[in-house]
């Protein structure tokens, strides 16, 4: 019911991860991130606890390859489960259980991996990893841009209905945070939309977070 990719920006350090699905809020329960860690998406029959162990994991000096052992050996339901991780370094891992639904399949690339269930056609990932690799800019940029080769390439066998977009940087929550929870539009252009708008002031609501007396005005009615 999901296509998404995790990745790393080798420049900035930044992780972050954009997903899409037919089910609703799909990035409320599936998209993890944490500076300096890694970033997991944990979908399919979805298990929301098993992002926060992996990122666990890898804080605790594990890789992706360990921490993703480590969720297969220790989880529940593990067959129905669809696990990707990439870590500090950029190494990627990924767990799909043989119950994972309808055609599913993953392609990793350098500082990226992306997997996806009931897709279109197993190409699907492959398009998603090529769209990052081939794009340039922010990681926000690249992450919408890969999302949308995914679409392009078949996506989800249905309508996709939901997407989200989750980056961190240095600071403990994440930097961008944005989610389309249900439409009859395509998702994956709603969030671009969010993120062009957002992209320009992600820096001052960072600085209004550390230290209000240096942040800029929100140039809104009444911010005078």
């Amino acid at each position: 019911m999901t296509f998404s990719l995790v990745a790393r920006c080798a420049e900035t350090g930044m992780f972050g991860i954009a997903i899409s699905s037919s089910s609703p809020a799909v990035a409320a329960r599936c998209a993890y991130t944490r500076a300096g860690v890694g970033a997991v998406a944990s979908q399919n029959i979805t298990d929301p606890r098993l992002g926060p162990l992996a990122l666990d994991k890898m804080q605790g000096g594990m890789s992706a390859d360990e921490a993703i052992a480590g969720i297969r050996d220790q989880a529940q339901f593990i067959d129905y489960r669809q696990v990707l991780a990439i870590d500090a370094t950029g190494n990627t891992a990924i767990h799909s259980g043989p119950n994972a639904l309808g055609i599913w399949s993953d392609a990793a690339g350098r500082d990226v991996i992306a997997a996806g269930n009931l897709l279109a056609n197993d190409a699907v990932p492959r398009a998603i990893v090529d769209g990052f690799e081939q794009s340039r800019g922010h990681l926000g940029d690249r992450l919408i841009a890969a999302l949308r080769a995914g679409l392009a390439a078949g996506g989800e066998a249905g309508p996709v209905h939901s997407a989200g977009l989750q980056i961190c940087d240095t600071v403990a929550w994440p930097v961008a945070d944005l989610r389309c929870d249900w439409t009859t539009d395509c998702p994956i252009e709603t969030i671009a939309t969010a993120w062009d708008v957002y992209k320009p002031q992600l820096e001052a609501y960072v600085q209004r977070a550390l230290d209000p007396r240096q942040a800029p005005s929100y140039g809104v009615p009444g911010d005078e």
